[in-house]
């Protein structure tokens, strides 16, 4: 996967940052070409313009392979770019009525 880190071939994992770190892991993800992708918060201990930019990568690896997504996030951007989206509250799973913003496959 093109995750914009080719200059950064030679670093160490600590010479990375947060974001960095993500897309390392979202390309070891996709690189055997799953059907699905489980992912825990993809974006939850990133800045806001890393976790941007982690969330469209995702987004846009996920369109391109053509695999599933279940994730579970806090980030209601990312939350309203998945076709289902579902609440855990009180050990009780409910689906949540589709936003507007809803319809880009996560």
């Amino acid at each position: 996967a093109g995750v914009g880190l080719r200059g950064r071939l030679s670093h160490r994992p600590a010479a990375l940052s947060g974001g960095e770190r993500s897309r390392v892991a979202l390309a070891r993800a996709l690189v055997h070409r799953p059907e699905c992708l489980l992912l825990d918060e993809p974006t939850g201990s990133l800045d806001a313009a890393s976790g941007r930019a982690v969330r469209e990568l995702l987004l846009d690896q996920v369109r391109i392979s053509g695999a599933a997504c279940l994730l579970v996030t806090h980030d209601a951007d990312l939350a309203r770019s998945a076709d289902r989206v579902l609440n855990l509250e009180n050990g009780v799973l409910n689906p949540l009525k589709p936003q507007p913003e809803q319809g880009r496959p996560v």
